[in-house]
């Protein structure tokens, strides 16, 4: 276990580039989200459960817009378990050009490093729109 002060700042990194990059995929061309997904990776999306990539990028690609806009507000990571990193977002959306009403979201994700640990992909994807 590490003392306070020792912990490597780089799993902060990782998940913060991880953020930058899903939202600009997300908000840009959807279908390309694919890879980050595996077979047992698990999505909830307002209370629905989705798991494995097909069932998960059936719901991301019929999402009921045209466009979004994801703005990252805060992002909090983890270190986790095995090599694992725990990451909390919240934001805004813009939603169909809708910039001066956004919705208010928030999203966690468990990255799993692959075999060759030179990736990451997505073994838990938890999203909410906060309601006030």
């Amino acid at each position: 276990m590490a003392l306070l002060g020792q912990v490597n700042p780089q799993f902060a990194d990782i998940g913060k580039a991880f953020v930058s990059h899903y939202y600009k995929i997300f908000d840009t061309a959807r279908a390309q989200l694919q890879p980050l997904y595996q077979a047992e990776s698990m999505l909830s999306f307002e209370g629905e459960q989705y798991q494995g990539m097909q069932p998960i990028m059936t719901k991301l690609t019929t999402l009921n817009f045209q466009t979004v806009q994801h703005i990252a507000k805060t992002v909090d990571c983890h270190p986790g378990i095995n090599g694992s990193i725990v990451v909390f977002v919240t934001g805004n959306l813009a939603v169909d050009g809708s910039v001066t009403t956004p919705l208010m979201f928030s999203q966690t994700f468990t990255l799993v490093p692959t075999a060759d640990k030179t990736n990451w992909w997505i073994l838990n994807d938890i999203f909410r729109l906060n309601y006030s």
